[in-house]
């Protein structure tokens, strides 16, 4: 089985994926496919070096993240097209894995990490979603403390995701992340203990 795993930035997504994996899921992280397909020498950078320009590329030639992710924050239109780049090349990379993760084991429980699952169109990729949820007001002051952003930046950095409500709303599963660590835990044993009895 498998299930995408999602919510918004700082609601608690890495928390939730390594309960998981500690219970015996095995873990495909977006995020970090993305720094791989990101790196010099791949495909996938050279098409963003060519669209975005190589001053978005450092000396060595790896990608500058702060200069670009300044750029698509600071000009909506430019993350899109950053998008439009990096989705297919992660998507696909997601599919191979998790293929390869199926095969190895048909029972078990593999959890792709999504930061942007439903905004980039992959819900129809996985069995189920599980979103990990905290009401927004805690979303952005754990945003602003955890990356030493100011209101302006946090606020700019939610409104490039869509809204954690209604990602609650598409859900198939909700893991609440609001109310201390040993009550995420319960919720997501809870979850488990359902997948292995049913």
């Amino acid at each position: 089985m498998n299930i995408g795993l999602t919510g918004g930035i700082a609601t608690g997504k890495s928390t939730v994926s390594r309960m998981l994996v500690r219970l015996g899921a095995k873990l495909i992280d977006a995020d970090l496919i993305a720094r791989e397909v990101m790196q010099p020498g791949h495909s996938v950078l050279a098409a963003v070096a060519e669209r975005f320009g190589q001053a978005m590329l450092l000396p060595d030639g790896s990608l500058n993240r702060k200069k670009l992710g300044e750029h698509v924050f600071t000009y909506p239109e430019e993350r899109k097209a950053l998008d439009a780049i990096t989705h297919p090349a992660i998507r696909r990379e997601i599919k191979k894995r998790m293929e390869a993760y199926e095969a190895e084991d048909m029972h078990g429980l593999v959890v792709a990490d999504v930061p942007l699952l439903y905004e980039s169109g992959q819900e129809s990729m996985y069995e189920q979603v599980m979103v990990v949820y905290v009401p927004r007001e805690l979303q952005l002051r754990r945003l602003m403390e955890r990356d030493r952003l100011d209101l302006l930046q946090a606020e700019a950095r939610l409104a490039a995701q869509m809204d954690i409500e209604m990602k609650r709303e598409r859900a198939d599963i909700i893991i609440d992340n609001s109310r201390g660590l040993e009550d995420t835990e319960a919720q997501v044993r809870a979850y488990w203990q359902s997948r292995v009895c049913s």
